[in-house]
């Protein structure tokens, strides 16, 4: 695990400019946090990551089958949790929940998530869980989501109390064109107040950003960039009220 600039130098901060949006990345299932870190980093232009504080992380439990990355990326891999064939049960999902909050506390606080697959379940799930006193009671609120080949979870169990009300915190959401995830990831948006949407013509991968989807994602930078100005702004100010 490490952040964004271990492997890129951030551009400085125009004067007067606040702290960058800090992300908790998790990755696509049976992959890494290297991996995923080479897949935003090797895609994504650095006026783009420059402008993010990205955390990559390695998901709890080793992979227990094969990877489909195997042979165009190194191991190890690793999952968050586990599915049953139909998608509906889940093994290990509460420890994931407990695990993921951990990394909150330990290298947090963050503004939001970013995740890949297996992680962008998590990902969009985890402030419907949240709001619901069900996961990450101890941290701060998540306030910004950016979803890449996303889904909604599919077991009642979770998605009744996930998805109880729509997800309110902004959010951005890739959505490739042939990704097998894609009716899912439609519904998703869906369950989302106002959402930021990226369209793309790729399958379930990181895409690229044309000059169509730069718009759509400098866009939701400059939205998020305001919004954590103003609140760390007002943080500042409270705290120094408290040291009066």
């Amino acid at each position: 695990m490490g952040s964004l600039g271990g492997d890129a130098e951030p551009q400085p901060q125009p004067q007067g400019a606040g702290r960058r949006p800090r992300f908790l990345c998790l990755h696509g299932f049976r992959t890494s946090a290297e991996i995923m870190r080479k897949q935003v980093l090797g895609k994504w232009p650095a006026d783009v990551t420059a402008r993010l504080d990205l955390v990559f992380a390695d998901a709890p439990f080793p992979a227990e089958g094969k990877s489909d990355v195997d042979g165009i990326f190194a191991p190890p891999y690793y999952e968050w949790f586990q599915f049953a064939k139909s998608f509906m049960e889940y093994r290990n999902f509460d420890k994931c929940l407990a695990y993921i909050e951990e990394l909150m506390i330990k290298d947090g606080p963050f503004d939001g998530l970013m995740g890949f697959s297996q992680g962008s379940l998590l990902s969009a799930a985890l402030p419907g869980l949240q709001e619901q006193g069900l996961a990450l009671t101890r941290v701060p609120k998540i306030k910004y989501l950016i979803i890449i080949g996303g889904a909604k979870f599919q077991s009642p169990t979770v998605a009744e109390k996930a998805y109880a009300n729509k997800v309110a915190c902004r959010s951005l959401h890739f959505i490739g064109d042939n990704d097998f995830l894609k009716v899912h990831g439609e519904k998703l948006i869906e369950s989302c107040v106002d959402p930021f949407v990226i369209r793309h013509p790729k399958g379930h991968t990181v895409p690229r950003l044309d000059d169509k989807s730069l718009v759509v994602m400098l866009r939701f930078l400059e939205k998020i960039e305001g919004e954590v100005l103003e609140y760390s702004s007002k943080d500042v100010n409270e705290n120094e009220e408290v040291c009066l």
